[in-house]
C-alpha cells in the first residue's frame, strides 16, 4: 500500500493500476494472504499448553517465544490490515491515491455547492465544479477479474500465477461519463499560474529624463532589483493560499490569493493536494508535492542545483 502511495510522486513502481505498472495487486494480495496464516503459528503452541513440562520448551525458549509472540502479533495485525485494504481496493478497483482523489472531488463539490457551483482558480479564473463518477469501477466481479488477471478462482490462490499483462496506460471504463471527460476532475488548487508579460515594449522609459549620470545608475539598479524580485527564483516557489485561508466563511467573500514567501514557508502547506478524510497528504509519506504543482522545466538550473544541495 505504501508502494502505491510513493509511486505517484517519486517515480517508484506502484501497484498494477491507473497509477503505475510493475507490482500487481494480485501479487500483493497473495503475499498478504499467505503471510497472515503463517504468523498464526503461535496458536499451535497455545493449544499444546497443557502438555507435560518435559515435552515443553526450556526457559530460554520461553523468553524467545514471548518476544516472538509480541513481534508476531504486531506483524499479523499490520499484515491483516494490508490484506483487508487490498481486498477492498480490488473490489472497487480503487488505489490509495484514487480514493484520495474521490474524497478530494467530494470536498470540492461541497465547496462549490456553497459558492454557486464555481471555485476560484489562480489568476482569477472561475472553474465550474461538476460531479464526476469514478470511471474505472466496472463492477465488483469485473474489478476482481481485472486485478487478478483471470476469472479462475483457483488460480487466484496459486502463488506462481502469472501477473496480468498490461501496458498500465489503458483501462476499461464503466461509461458513466462522456469519452472526453478526464480523471481526476479539475482542481482549482492544483492548476498552474499563467505566465505574466511584464511589458518589455516600454522597458526603456528613462531615455528622456533629466537625471545625472549617477542618478541614472542608481535608477537602473533599482529597476534591475525590481525585475529580479519579479522572477520566480527570487522568492522560491510562489504558492497560493489554502482554501480555508482564501475564503472567509463569515463574510462569504474571497480574500487575496497572493501571499509572500515568508508566509508560505511558515505555513508549510501551500496548495491543497490529495488529502484523505484524516487529513493525510502525500507529503506525510515523504512525497514531494511540488512536483505535482510545478514543472521543473520552468525553474532555472541554478535553483534546482541549490535545492538538491540543500
Amino acid at each position: 500500500m505504501l508502494a502505491n502511495i510513493q509511486g505517484q510522486g517519486g517515480g517508484v513502481p506502484t501497484l498494477h493500476s491507473k497509477d503505475g505498472p510493475s507490482l500487481s495487486v494480485d501479487f500483493e494480495l497473495r503475499i498478504s494472504l499467505y503471510v497472515s496464516p503463517f504468523h498464526a503459528f503461535p496458536l499451535v503452541i497455545w493449544q499444546n499448553r497443557h502438555l507435560p513440562s518435559y515435552l515443553g520448551p526450556s526457559v530460554s525458549h520461553l523468553v524467545a517465544l514471548l518476544i516472538l509472540l509480541l513481534v508476531n502479533s504486531i506483524t499479523l495485525f499490520l499484515v491483516g490490515i494490508t490484506f483487508a485494504r487490498t481486498v477492498w481496493g480490488l473490489g472497487g478497483n480503487v488505489t490509495t491515491i484514487e480514493s484520495w482523489e474521490i474524497e478530494r472531488h467530494e470536498q470540492l463539490l461541497r465547496r462549490a455547492r456553497v459558492l454557486g457551483g464555481y471555485l476560484d482558480g489562480p489568476d482569477g479564473v472561475r472553474v465550474a465544479i461538476v460531479r464526476q463518477e469514478f470511471p474505472y469501477d466496472i463492477g465488483i466481479w469485473s474489478n476482481i477479474v481485472q486485478g487478478m488477471g483471470s476469472p479462475n478462482v483457483i488460480a487466484w490462490f496459486w502463488p506462481l500465477s502469472a501477473t496480468p499483462r498490461t501496458n498500465g496506460l489503458e483501462f476499461e471504463e464503466n461509461g458513466f461519463e462522456d469519452a472526453g471527460i478526464t480523471w481526476p476532475p479539475p482542481d482549482p488548487d492544483r492548476m498552474p499560474r499563467m505566465e505574466r508579460d511584464y511589458g518589455r515594449d516600454d522597458a526603456f522609459v528613462y531615455s528622456g529624463s533629466n537625471l545625472t549620470s549617477e542618478q541614472e545608475i542608481q535608477a537602473f539598479k533599482r529597476r534591475q532589483q525590481n525585475d529580479y524580485e519579479q522572477r520566480a527564483d527570487y522568492y522560491g516557489i510562489q504558492r497560493r493560499r489554502p482554501f480555508h485561508e482564501r475564503y472567509d466563511p463569515d463574510l462569504k467573500d474571497p480574500v487575496d490569493e497572493e501571499e509572500d514567501a515568508d508566509t508560505a514557508s511558515q505555513s508549510g502547506s501551500g496548495e491543497e493536494g490529495w488529502q484523505d478524510t484524516g487529513g493525510n497528504r502525500l507529503k506525510d509519506f515523504g512525497v514531494d508535492e511540488d512536483i505535482e504543482f510545478y514543472d521543473e522545466d520552468d525553474i532555472p538550473i541554478s535553483e534546482l542545483l541549490r535545492r538538491r544541495k540543500g
